[in-house]
């Protein structure tokens, strides 16, 4: 039968595959051997794609709530759309555009997230548009724009094959991004002897089994890590002065700064040993070409964005950028938050990595997008908990949901829910129903999912993939951009919205980008179909951008990296009598965000049915607790109940539970019962990977 191929709907990995479709039906998947990102690899959740399309659960007609304690009922699209665009209306007449927001997902498409955002800070004049990415790679974003004067990781895929000494912080990438790990592993097999692996992180997993150094660091003490090693590779003389000299500004005040980081000093905050961050630093300082990996264990973080700094820190001071198999590289947690950062798909940002406090670049934005001079706001919107925070404060009134699952996602649920139930209106747009989010609509939008329309996504190398229509959606479902232009044409918007085809959106987003950044102005459709390509692609004829920085300069002002001096901060809440140990979340291999494509797959469902608390020897034998009991494990906000893993594989004092359950398969299955609120002040991305928790056995469910 013959393949088609397209771009896997999971991680930022963006690994190619090859569909069989038979009879209007996705029939079987495998690797694209031809794709760059993944050359043919793939792990076990694309394989088992195929079930998770044509589900019971499929939204297949939208539905209309008549009153909060109603029932939602079918009704015709027309009515729907006419419904979104009235009550919207409304309540921008009554409240101003600050009353209505916009969530959405880093599994749209770029045109996808291009209409919404045009028709949200464009037309409606609101500025409170932020994504789920919010929760993934914001503190990365914001530290890449710090350091670098813009966002976007410098490095591809292919530096793997070329490093020879890998720092993996905040990353379980055999878990998270296992193509991208198989990479890494075969790299490490190819030289075993010259190419070195360590891996910063509370638990001893697969990812940490390659390693040739396990630093098994206190939750949230990175910083003090990152910048011990940066203290003894200062004191050995193993910096780059000359790169420092010519290409970057500030080393003084880091300077100043990672004095009060000796080894020993470090140890005390880390958890470590001295030896082990001196032995962690010399294997980085003597590296010809050093690579660092990270991910949610840096970015989830109330100092998340200096968590970053500190790893730009270490590649500045080392001259460790710009050239094959060397630099700082964050691994993207969805397919497309990358092409979501692009088109301006968060609260304080425009098209083309634009801030919205800039005047010339709103100005630029208005030009193209036809509307009034002054029309965008210039004071960014909220960010995601933000959102939900000012439904519950009535600042917010209306929030619309795209593509993704907050009441499950977000920390916090109480405060979710609570947000949910009190705003005036909630219009959720999903290709599943019931989830955790969609019983809480007054109007529910049935979208149109991979393989069922076609767009462009970009993977963490900035590779850019056309994903094309192989199926029909089931039903009246529709693609999220054309719900999205109904309803802008509803609210007497057609004419700036009257696109034809994915087609047409992405060349006028594409246009946006010409001359910043991440410019694939040169970038078409009809290009990507032949095949990937990594920005900036400025022309029709460039080839591509496989690495940034390789003539040492950077768009600042100034054209220098800046080094930005930051301090260690301890977890904005630590464990105490009352809850003595830290609990840590994440993903596990089998499964994706909140279970709503792969608790589909029956394989995946049978390998990975239930969530489970990982808990260290030591502090389960003090809770009297045994391998294999129930534990509920309790925090300030709330409770999980899950069968305890009794191990030496996590740090005393740390537990361990995945975040893909949420309350709709269990109340006290969710860890973001437990997850705090609290963010990062510049990036606002939430500290999900520390709060306090205690445990205690109870009798089997």
């Amino acid at each position: 039968m013959p393949e088609t191929a397209t771009l896997c709907p999971y991680c930022g990995v963006g690994c190619g595959l090859l569909v069989e479709v038979r009879e209007g039906r996705v029939a079987r998947v495998r690797g694209d051997p031809a794709h760059p990102s993944s050359l043919g690899d793939l792990c076990a959740k694309a394989v088992h794609l195929p079930p998770t399309l044509r589900t019971d659960d499929r939204l297949l007609y939208p539905h209309l709530r008549t009153r909060r304690d109603a029932a939602l009922s079918r009704v015709p699209w027309d009515l729907a759309i006419r419904t979104v665009a009235d009550r919207l209306g409304e309540i921008v007449a009554a409240h101003g555009p600050k009353a209505i927001a916009f969530y959405a997902s880093g599994q749209l498409t770029t045109e996808e997230y291009y209409v919404a955002g045009k028709l949200a800070k464009g037309f409606l004049r609101s500025n409170n548009f932020d994504t789920n990415s919010r929760l993934c790679m914001a503190s990365a974003a914001v530290g890449y724009t710090r350091t670098f004067g813009a966002d976007g990781p410098p490095c591809s895929y292919e530096d793997v094959d070329a490093a020879d000494v890998f720092l993996l912080i905040g990353t379980n990438t055999a878990d998270c991004h296992p193509v991208l790990f198989k990479r890494l592993r075969r790299r490490k097999a190819a030289a075993p002897d010259d190419v070195g692996v360590i891996v910063a992180d509370p638990r001893w997993t697969e990812t940490a089994d390659l390693a040739d150094l396990h630093l098994a660091l206190r939750p949230g003490s990175d910083v003090a890590l990152l910048n011990g090693m940066l203290h003894v590779l200062a004191r050995e003389g193993l910096l780059d002065r000359d790169f420092i000299t010519a290409h970057t500004t500030g080393w003084g005040a880091v300077e100043r700064e990672i004095a009060a980081y000796p080894p020993e000093r470090a140890a005390i905050l880390t958890g470590l040993s001295a030896e082990a961050i001196v032995a962690a630093a010399l294997a980085f300082g003597r590296a010809r070409r050093a690579l660092t990996l990270w991910s949610m264990g840096v970015n989830q973080s109330r100092i998340g964005t200096d968590k970053t700094a500190a790893i730009l820190n270490l590649h500045l001071a080392t001259g460790q950028i710009g050239r094959a198999g060397a630099g700082p590289f964050s691994l993207t947690g969805q397919p497309n938050a990358m092409g979501g950062r692009e088109t301006g798909g968060l609260a304080h940002l425009l098209p083309g990595y634009r801030s919205i406090g800039d005047a010339a670049a709103r100005a630029v934005v208005e030009r193209h997008w036809g509307v009034e001079p002054g029309t965008i706001q210039p004071e960014p919107g909220r960010a995601a908990l933000e959102i939900f925070e000012g439904l519950t404060t009535g600042e917010v009134r209306a929030v619309w949901i795209l593509c993704t699952n907050p009441a499950a996602s977000l920390p916090d649920t109480d405060l979710v829910e609570r947000a949910l139930r009190q705003a005036d209106l909630v219009i959720v747009q999903d290709a599943y129903h019931p989830t955790e989010t969609t019983r809480f609509a007054d109007v529910l939008l049935p979208a149109a999912q991979w393989p069922e329309k076609d767009g462009v996504m970009t993977s963490s190398e900035r590779r850019l993939t056309y994903l094309p229509r192989l199926v029909p959606p089931p039903g009246e479902a529709l693609p999220d951009a054309e719900i999205v232009t109904r309803v802008a044409a509803a609210m007497g918007f057609k004419a700036w919205f009257a696109y034809e085809s994915a087609a047409e959106i992405f060349d006028e987003f594409a246009a946006l980008t010409a001359g910043r950044p991440c410019d694939y102005s040169g970038l078409s459709h009809a290009r990507l179909r032949a095949r990937p390509v990594q920005w900036p692609a400025p022309t029709p004829e460039h080839p591509g951008t496989a690495r940034l920085y390789g003539d040492g300069v950077f768009p600042t002002a100034d054209g220098r990296a800046r080094f930005v001096p930051v301090a260690h901060a301890e977890p904005a809440e630590l464990p105490d009598r009352a809850f003595p140990l830290t609990l840590t979340t994440g993903r596990v291999r089998d499964h994706w965000h909140t279970l709503t494509r792969t608790g589909q797959a029956p394989a995946l469902r049978a390998r990975t049915p239930e969530p489970i608390v990982e808990v260290n020897v030591a502090d389960a034998q003090r809770a009297g607790i045994q391998d294999g009991d129930f534990v509920e494990v309790a925090s300030r906000r709330g409770k999980l109940i899950a069968q305890c893993r009794v191990t030496s594989a996590i740090r005393e004092g740390v537990c361990f539970a995945p975040f893909h359950w949420g309350r709709g398969l269990g109340f006290y299955k969710s860890a973001n019962n437990l997850t705090l609120s609290a963010r990062d002040p510049l990036s606002r991305q939430p500290e999900l990977k520390a709060c306090a928790v205690r445990l205690r056995r109870v009798e089997s469910p």
